[in-house]
């Protein structure tokens, strides 16, 4: 275990002097007549002067535009209501696709099977050729494109033609199931359908063709559905479809040549992402284009250290607003390197392997990734070189302070490790990474930059120190335009700004440190509240996950006797039993890690732990099954079959 007392990295003189970070507090001392010298200086700033510090950023990252125009914000006060260069005039793809020459725009491997690259200029050529088919199906400005599709560099380009149009993007993964494609893609209507013929994944192959004729027959907006070839079958999967062409004989009319970028307002929208819908038909949220390239410039290029020609990974799917946000590395005009399939397939060194035979530099995953491969006993550090990863990022869920060490112990001892926290709602991050900072154990290093995140108690106070509720108190670029078919916005605020007016409410439970930095202890609606004292699960996981004999864990609050008793799910390794002697054993490490009050009174052995396609574990649709209640969209979860493992538990009728 590392010292509390000392960091776990630091960066040396070379690597503060030559990040983004520094480069542009330099850019706003010489700009701007200012005098910042730390993250902390630059922070104060980007919240106190916007109207100086949006345009600073825009000219560092050199945004494409036909017009950023003169006013910088409107309505600054307002949330929802702030707009922010409502005079400008530009094109999100024109910004993505900057390069046209022969360096490798993007690398692919869907697993063992498919290998591929594309240089900028076949980028170019294939996004120049999807526009005018694009087109020729339709799709005008304010059209939407659905897609479920592979993470893949034909997903790229098809989202790149439809934006350069000024057509709104969504997308999925393709295993999705029929009613969780029509749950989503049925609300927001799109003309064109984009998807693959089936996909792998832990080394078997899926076809996907009778799933893509029911959705078809049901999707009553569609008018063509493009097959992309993966698995070797669009011809074939698009004859048997009405409606359906495959990718070759869509485009093969289109020679390609120049790409017409439409210029657009700030906050035209561009993507439509989704909640997890666990609770509900998901939401549909609306993001601007303006907004999520200003946010993630940002967050890539000063929280990040993302530089041109950089090999930027991120394991994700296209159903995850990481892959919107990987997406963006090309407006920085790094290398995006791609992955589809099982992050375990053939073993957990595949990531590893990517990284060293390729030479990625940013490396991003999930919390639930990395506590699972230290729990396989991988040590990466010792099979591979990874001499060029500089920068581990993580997201999804909480960090684990355990999962610091094994990093730092195991993976890599001189890498930036970035935890990072946001959500889909935003599709851009709250709290993040300060490359020319410490990283210190269990903590996301910074607020982010232009982001005035706070905690605050149940009253409205700011909290120092303490668990409260996140807030963001300022207004920023990336808030939603706003939820699809809400059109007098009720569903829009009640979702933010019910609680507290004019302040966003995220719903998550944190924490801020004594280091500036800040804890995420889990959902605020998935806290426990035994006694009337609010509890974070990822306080418990973080302990009962140390434990070798615990592969997973899950904690909710069931009503009992008039108040809460924490329950805890867990799924136990090969070989291991859930005896007195194992419980006490958990018990004792939450008394110990956490404290009394974060003890389970049930300790239940499961076979699953269910959760979202994002990898989330989904505690809210547990706790209803454990009350009875109706789980209102099992198509939202990865493996919905394991919610009967948690029905009528005898264990918890007493």
């Amino acid at each position: 275990m590392s010292d509390k007392k000392q960091p776990l990295w630091m960066p040396d003189a070379a690597r503060i002097a030559g990040a983004n970070l520094t480069r542009f507090i330099e850019y706003v001392n010489a700009n701007a007549a200012k005098s910042l010298a730390t993250f902390d200086d630059l922070h104060g700033f980007s919240i106190d002067e916007q109207e100086v510090f949006w345009p600073l950023l825009w000219d560092f990252c050199d945004i494409r535009a036909e017009t950023r125009g003169n006013r910088v914000i409107v309505d600054g006060d307002k949330m929802p209501g702030a707009r922010y260069f409502p005079d400008a005039r530009l094109n999100f793809a024109e910004n993505l696709l900057r390069r046209r020459d022969h360096t490798t725009a993007m690398i692919f491997r869907g697993e063992d099977r498919v290998r591929a690259s594309l240089s900028w200029a076949q980028l170019y050529r294939l996004v120049s050729r999807l526009q005018p088919a694009l087109r020729e199906a339709g799709i005008r400005t304010g059209e939407r494109v659905a897609a479920m599709m592979p993470n893949m560099p034909e997903t790229c380009a098809m989202m790149l033609a439809a934006t350069a149009s000024g057509a709104l993007w969504s997308s999925c993964s393709p295993d999705f199931g029929e009613r969780g494609v029509l749950d989503r893609f049925g609300q927001i209507e799109p003309k064109v359908m984009v998807a693959c013929d089936g996909y792998y994944y832990n080394g078997k192959v899926f076809d996907i063709s009778d799933r893509l004729q029911r959705i078809a027959a049901r999707l009553a907006s569609l008018e063509r559905l493009v097959i992309v070839p993966y698995i070797g079958r669009a011809e074939e999967t698009a004859a048997k479809i009405d409606k359906a062409v495959s990718l070759a004989d869509f485009i093969g009319g289109h020679e390609g040549g120049d790409i017409d970028f439409v210029q657009l307002p700030f906050d035209h929208p561009l993507y439509i992402l989704f909640s997890s819908g666990t609770t509900g038909a998901p939401k549909c949220i609306v993001h601007s284009a303006g907004g999520v390239l200003v946010q993630h410039l940002k967050e890539q290029q000063l929280h990040g250290d993302v530089k041109a020609h950089d090999k930027l990974f991120y394991f994700t799917t296209c159903g995850w607003m990481m892959w919107n946000w990987l997406m963006s590395g090309l407006a920085s005009e790094a290398t995006l390197i791609l992955y589809d399939g099982s992050p375990f397939y053939p073993s957990g060194n595949m990531i590893f392997d990517y990284a060293d035979d390729v030479g990625i530099d940013i490396l991003g995953t999930s919390a639930k990734f990395i506590d699972a491969l230290k729990k396989s006993g991988l040590r990466p550090k010792e099979t591979h070189s990874l001499k060029t990863v500089r920068t581990i990022l993580s997201t999804g869920s909480p960090l684990a302070p355990e999962s610091f060490d094994f990093v730092y112990d195991c993976i890599k001892s001189d890498v930036h490790l970035a935890s990072v926290s946001g959500g889909t709602d935003i599709c851009a991050c709250f709290v993040g990474g300060n490359p020319t900072g410490a990283v210190w154990r269990g903590e996301i290093q910074a607020n982010g930059i232009a982001m005035a995140s706070d905690v605050w108690d149940d009253d409205g106070n700011p909290m120092p120190a303490g668990k409260g509720e996140l807030v963001c108190t300022r207004a920023f670029p990336s808030m939603p335009l706003s939820f699809w078919n809400d059109p007098d916005g009720k569903k829009y605020h009640d979702a933010y700004f019910a609680r507290w007016p004019n302040i966003w409410h995220h719903g998550d439970f944190a924490e801020w440190t004594e280091h500036g930095g800040m804890i995420i202890h889990g959902r605020s609606d998935a806290t426990l509240n035994p006694g009337g004292v609010r509890i974070g699960t990822a306080e418990i996981y973080a302990q009962v996950e140390q434990l070798d004999e615990i592969t997973e864990a899950l904690a909710i609050g069931q009503i009992w006797e008039h108040d809460s008793r924490i329950v805890l799910f867990v799924v136990l390794a090969a070989g291991a039993v859930l005896d007195d002697t194992l419980a006490g054993r958990i018990k004792t490490a939450i008394r110990t890690g956490a404290s009394p009050r974060h003890v389970p009174e049930k300790i239940i052995a499961v076979d699953d732990i269910p959760r979202t396609k994002s990898g989330k574990i989904s505690e809210l649709a547990v706790r209803d099954v454990v009350h009875g209640r109706e789980v209102k969209n099992t198509e939202a979860l990865a493996n919905p079959e394991a919610l009967a493992l948690y029905r009528d538990i005898p264990e918890l009728q007493s």
